[in-house]
């Protein structure tokens, strides 16, 4: 099973700035690039809210393009497209992200969960 993801020349600068306005969305972006090129675990995630919720935000993550999603098993990994969006956007991830500190943000960062690849 493979999840739908727009291509790179497909990203759109006012879906991006609009889905990370969320504050959930921005908090779940800006722990991915603490952890750059680590694939992680849905449920790494459920610090911000229910299964229900935390998958609408992925979706919205994923269908703007911020996000990558494989399907391994019945999990979840996201990744951050960092590459994609510095090639379309130059140094806007790092802006909003450092714009956005640690003010406001909800926590995240539950047990780190192994999936075998």
């Amino acid at each position: 099973m493979t999840l739908p993801h727009p291509n790179t020349d497909q990203i759109s600068l006012p879906i991006v700035l609009g889905v990370l306005g969320d504050p959930t969305r921005l908090a779940i972006v800006r722990y991915l690039a603490s952890k750059e090129g680590v694939p992680l675990n849905c449920s790494r995630f459920l610090d911000l809210g229910s299964k229900t919720n935390l998958s609408y935000h992925l979706a919205k993550l994923r269908e703007a393009g911020v996000t990558r999603t494989k399907v391994v098993g019945t999990n979840r990994m996201i990744t951050l497209r960092r590459v994609d969006l510095d090639a379309r956007f130059p140094g806007l991830l790092d802006s909003v992200i450092a714009a956005a500190g640690d003010s406001a943000l909800p926590a995240v960062g539950g047990p780190d969960i192994e999936v075998p690849a």
